[in-house]
């Protein structure tokens, strides 16, 4: 560059500000290792896309189908058929409803588990659940089938059967829920019982 174009540069740049280094972005070659704010962003990434684990372990896959108006009744080993008689006679005090018309399975699928989960905390005995006959679906009886086969999957469920005709008859069921411990040790308290040791 001669002096005259080296002068001619010079005053071509007279306005020019430097880059502020704050702004300054620089480009790493392909085989360079990553800036640590890239590897955060990727990592962060991962754990975005990475699915979280649902506690709700009731099944949206197939199930054994029930007929629509089908009479359900299940209870665990160990309920006394007594226990289960009270239920079909709708002798247990309702103390929660869940209306699932019109729901679909998988927003029915997180009702029935909240429901369950939230009895057991505020020891309620026994809730009613209307899952409906769906004897003009599609596929006749289908969310009636899921219910039938969540309540015997879900841990906390002691007994189910389908309600009294005033209460929703084979379109809903009875659904007894397993004492939590708060529970057990105010029936004992309240019979005059003493506590288990341990």
């Amino acid at each position: 560059m001669t002096e005259e174009e080296s002068d001619d540069f010079a005053e071509a740049m007279r306005d020019v500000a430097p880059l502020n280094q704050a702004n300054k972005v620089v480009r790493s070659s392909p085989g360079a290792a990553p800036s640590e704010t890239l590897e955060v962003r990727r990592e962060a990434a991962q754990n975005f896309a990475a699915p979280s684990i649902d506690p709700n372990y009731l099944t949206l896959g197939d199930v054994k189908s029930k007929d629509p108006l089908e009479f359900l009744e299940w209870r665990q080993d160990g309920i006394q058929l007594a226990v289960c008689s009270k239920l079909r006679r709708g002798g247990y005090a309702i103390e929660a409803e869940l209306d699932l018309h019109h729901k679909t399975v998988k927003e029915a699928r997180a009702e029935v588990f909240r429901l369950i989960d939230r009895a057991y905390h505020r020891q309620w005995r026994c809730v009613l659940i209307s899952h409906g006959k769906g004897l003009h679906s599609q596929t006749p009886g289908r969310l009636k089938s899921y219910v039938a086969h969540w309540l015997i999957q879900h841990r906390l469920v002691l007994a189910y059967c389908s309600a009294e005709r005033h209460r929703g008859g084979v379109g809903s069921a009875y659904v007894l829920i397993k004492k939590s411990p708060e529970s057990k040790e105010q029936n004992r308290e309240r019979f005059g019982l003493s506590s288990d040791p341990g």
